[in-house]
């Protein structure tokens, strides 16, 4: 087994990236502060060919050079706005005919591996600031909540790993519905 070089990888350019038939799912960062974290989720999001990030409150927006670090470039290829209230960007996905899913722990929470996709609706996923997590009023607004299970000591999963763990699973789940 030999590990295969960047140049073997066969990636789509930024252009063919921004051509792409995207994942119907956009990413709402509600006050996420780390910018190793947002940058995560930037190369998160372009990795499944989500359709945008929208950063909101006091999460930073590139450029920035620190966002860029993890980011490696996901910055430019993936579509991003800016919000300063989270519920301005709720308000818009929904008029826009996305459903909104907090990833958080409430009550009545649906656990990630029971969590039902419908390959006719677009999601919009909203996660929250590393300490507080997704503000009250938008839980509140939320169509439901998605719940990682966790079986250890810890309350939550960092961010940006949470991101990774609901994007690829429910990515997986609406592509595994085109076979």
């Amino acid at each position: 087994m030999r590990k295969l070089k960047n140049s073997e990888l066969n990636r789509k350019s930024i252009d063919e990236f921004k051509e792409s038939e995207k994942t119907p799912i956009i990413i709402v960062l509600d006050n996420v502060r780390s910018l190793n974290n947002i940058g995560s989720v930037f190369r998160t999001s372009d990795a499944l060919l989500v359709e945008a990030v929208y950063l909101c409150g006091i999460t930073a927006t590139p450029p920035h050079r620190e966002l860029h670090k993890t980011a490696l470039g996901a910055e430019d290829s993936v579509h991003w706005e800016y919000f300063d209230k989270t519920e301005d960007a709720t308000a818009k996905l929904k008029s826009n005919g996305f459903d909104v899913y907090s990833v958080e722990q409430a009550e009545n929470s649906t656990s990630l591996e029971d969590f039902k996709v419908d390959t006719s609706k677009k999601y919009a996923l909203v996660f929250g600031n590393e300490v507080k997590g997704v503000q009250q009023n938008i839980v509140s607004q939320s169509e439901g909540c998605i719940e990682i299970p966790q079986f250890g000591t810890k309350h939550s999963f960092n961010v940006s790993v949470s991101c990774g763990i609901v994007l690829w699973d429910i990515f997986s789940k609406l592509n595994h519905h085109k076979k």
